[in-house]
């Protein structure tokens, strides 16, 4: 995908700094770190979003999404990390990625980037919750 900034910097059309490259998925520096040791993985071929990337390479992407937090915790010395991903909304560029963070108690990075709600009731809640089951006994697309 020629017009996608991640694809351009699998191929190598970008420059990066790579931290992970293989026939799975790429690790790189975000340019606009949160914190320095911010790396985005991303698939090797490109996804938009994580429902489009086939479900034979969900396991495999996040198994190299778990190696390079536990990489980006040592190397930075962290007491953890946060690891997030957008699908389309706030996401900046359309392929696919996961953000691995560095994190230090006190860093200043406060919970998430979003107000918090409840729900109006218990009822309100099951109400969801039963929607969302039942949405996963659906095959995907049938509305």
């Amino acid at each position: 995908m020629a017009a996608c900034l991640f694809c351009s910097i699998v191929a190598g059309d970008t420059p990066a700094h790579v931290v992970l490259d293989d026939a799975v998925a790429f690790g790189f520096l975000d340019v606009r770190p949160l914190f320095p040791g911010h790396v985005l993985v991303v698939p090797r071929q490109h996804a938009e979003t994580l429902t489009d990337l086939p479900v034979d390479e969900v396991g495999p992407y996040f198994t190299r999404v778990q190696e390079v937090t536990a990489a980006v915790e040592e190397a930075c010395g962290a007491q953890g990390s946060f690891v997030a991903m957008n699908n389309r909304i706030s996401q900046s560029v359309p392929h696919l990625h996961t953000h691995v963070v560095p994190r230090t108690k006190g860093d200043g990075l406060k919970g998430f980037f979003w107000p918090r709600t409840t729900y109006e009731d218990d009822e309100q809640a099951a109400a969801v919750a039963a929607s969302i089951r039942a949405a996963l006994t659906r095959p995907a697309g049938s509305g």
